[in-house]
């Protein structure tokens, strides 16, 4: 069982930045692919980012060179750093882990106001 919370969600203004974390209680945590999706209420959950244990990421073409994707394995962490929002990006962010099974966190609410 992998637990992952999330953290770093809150109100911004349009232009600004966040950055938001996923702490895993996984073992061998390298050995995870880690996501990040987001979903706007009312709306299906969305891939954002994605990072596998080697570093190579990837990304949805509506975050593509605003958002960042990182991995520190030590710290069993994966880290979102979001640029330039927009209210468009306004919904729950959750951290997704896979290595056979798939687990999720409990989500964060970022707020980007106009």
């Amino acid at each position: 069982q992998v637990q992952l919370v999330e953290s770093g969600g809150g109100l911004v203004q349009s232009g600004g930045s966040l950055r938001l974390s996923c702490a895993a209680s996984a073992s061998f945590f390298s050995a995870y692919a880690m996501n990040w999706y987001r979903q706007v209420a009312g709306k299906q959950r969305e891939f954002i980012a994605g990072i596998a244990g080697n570093g190579r990421t990837n990304y949805a073409d509506s975050v593509k060179g605003r958002f960042t994707i990182s991995r520190d394995n030590a710290k069993k962490s994966v880290y979102l750093q979001m640029d330039s929002l927009s209210p468009e990006d306004t919904a729950v962010y959750y951290c997704n882990a896979q290595s056979g099974q798939t687990y999720w966190g409990q989500g964060t609410q970022v707020t980007v106001s106009s």
